[in-house]
């Protein structure tokens, strides 16, 4: 009998459904299927993989409201939540589908003469994605689009936590008339033994993972006996800064936006808040009165805030307050918790935070905003920037200019300026130092499942008029009919 484990709920620990537990010989086999259908897909016109894509952008957005309630039943995040991500997560169908038409490339003279030079982007061939649980459906989508679209084939392990949202987006990719073996997702708990037979697969040239930084360095090492081609979105440490000249309406409601979304459970959330001194105590009641008016229960339920991922995560956090408090911080507004047997603690605001507590120095990845008082910038920006990650931060001045400034003194791959939201499948995302390797998203995330190539050719020089001239003239012509009819769809492939 083939062995399962239960995906649950966290908000009510019943177990929503048994999914296969598949090991290490199941994953080669889906990197059999995945390598076998890689030619045909990799010549596939980009006109035909840019309307699969599109048509499977359609299917999320009709299927919302169903994916929406699946991911806020294995994943605990609120309705409006997973409504969102739901969104956001087709939205890099439609974006990777109008990027598949647009492959670029070069043409010109060598600067020496004597040749010519042609460059392209081909598919770098079969994938291995590894996606959390804390966004089922966009991290997927995030890693699938672009490379369905550059035309490499994938095998997915989605995490245990949340396995049932993958399995769903690659029903949708087969009902949009994905082929067999393109998308193979590999559900298991042993993941270290399932991604290490894949890092170890000749076959494999591409490793895509999002999660913990450790994780990540552990991964790269592994990488790094065959070469591999890696991208690493890791964690995070995100600042925000609050500025004497504020809006401090919006920097309160691009706070909450920041923190709370998904119960802190982002590697993006704010993990620091700074607020200048001359605003510190509003900004204290403004943003604790917030906190305390949110609900906290089951997303089915209607609630704003629902339960971590994990037993083993409530009890993380509750370590990590308890520290912060036996080290000076005051826990100076809480929401109420529910009568109910999830995974749940209470959204927190930490006063009095000391700028060294270690609290600020980890990635909290909960409902705890801890506020440290500032009032010296270069002091702040030190503050800001001594961390080992550098993903995310997010900026509120009332001088434009002044908050463009900081953000670009801050060293974080991606900055909010007076909003609580960074990530946009139009745009790169990604950070610096150990927050990652490689972007994701607009056409960078493209070119991550691409190998550029260039061919040299060999162009005589002739003087001018005669015979030369028409020979070159024919030469060019030559060349250009050439790669078009390399280009052109398939005969018999729909358009």
């Amino acid at each position: 009998m083939s062995r399962t484990f239960p995906v649950e709920d966290p908000a009510t620990l019943e177990v929503i459904e048994q999914v296969a537990d598949l090991g290490v010989e199941d994953a080669v086999a889906a990197v059999d299927r995945a390598a076998a259908a890689y030619p045909a897909w990799s010549r596939t016109s980009p006109r035909h993989r840019s309307d699969v894509l599109r048509r499977a952008h359609g299917l999320m957005l009709r299927d919302r409201d169903a994916l929406a309630a699946l991911i806020a039943r294995e994943n605990g995040k609120s309705l409006t939540d997973a409504a969102g991500e739901v969104v956001y997560a087709a939205e890099f169908f439609r974006w990777f589908s109008e990027e598949a038409v647009r492959p670029g490339g070069e043409y010109g003279d060598a600067p020496a003469g004597g040749a010519r030079t042609l460059v392209s982007h081909r598919p770098v061939g079969v994938a291995a994605l590894v996606t959390p649980w804390n966004f089922p459906a966009a991290m997927a989508t995030r890693k699938i689009g672009p490379a369905l679209a550059a035309g490499c084939t994938v095998v997915l392990k989605p995490a245990a936590e949340t396995p049932l949202t993958a399995l769903a987006v690659a029903r949708l990719l087969g009902e949009a008339g994905v082929p067999d073996g393109v998308v193979e997702v590999v559900t298991t708990t042993d993941a270290a033994d399932v991604v290490g037979a894949w890092l170890a697969d000749d076959r494999v040239r591409k490793v895509s993972f999002t999660g913990s930084t450790g994780v990540g360095r552990a991964l790269l090492h592994q990488a790094a006996d065959r070469v591999l081609n890696a991208s690493m979105e890791l964690g995070g440490n995100a600042p925000v800064v609050v500025a004497e000249d504020a809006d401090l309406e919006a920097a309160v409601a691009g706070t909450m936006l920041a923190k709370f979304r998904n119960g802190g459970q982002a590697c993006t959330a704010a993990n620091r808040i700074y607020v200048h001194a001359d605003i510190a105590f509003d900004f204290l009641a403004r943003l604790g009165a917030e906190v305390e008016k949110l609900t906290v229960g089951a997303a089915l339920d209607g609630a704003q805030i629902g339960p971590l991922i994990s037993a083993a995560a409530v009890e993380r956090v509750r370590r990590t307050v308890e520290r912060a408090v036996a080290e000076g911080a005051r826990v100076s507004h809480r929401a109420a918790l529910p009568d109910a047997p999830g995974h749940f603690y209470p959204p927190t605001v930490l006063a009095d935070v000391a700028p060294d507590a270690t609290i600020l120095r980890e990635e909290i990845f909960g409902p705890v905003a801890p506020l440290v008082v500032w009032d010296d910038e270069d002091e702040l920006l030190r503050l800001v920037n001594d961390t080992e990650h550098g993903l995310a931060a997010y900026v509120f001045a009332g001088d434009l200019a002044r908050a463009i400034r900081l953000g670009e003194r801050i060293e974080a791959g991606m900055v909010g300026i007076n909003r609580g939201l960074v990530s946009d499948p139009s745009a790169p995302f990604g950070g610096m130092k150990q927050s990652g390797l490689g972007r994701e998203g607009a056409r960078d995330g493209l070119r991550e499942f691409q190998e550029t190539q260039y061919l040299s050719v060999d162009w005589p020089e002739y003087p001018s008029g005669g015979r030369a001239d028409q020979c070159c003239c024919r030469a060019a012509f030559a060349i250009v009919s050439s790669t078009i009819w390399l280009t052109r769809e398939p005969l018999g492939q729909p358009a």
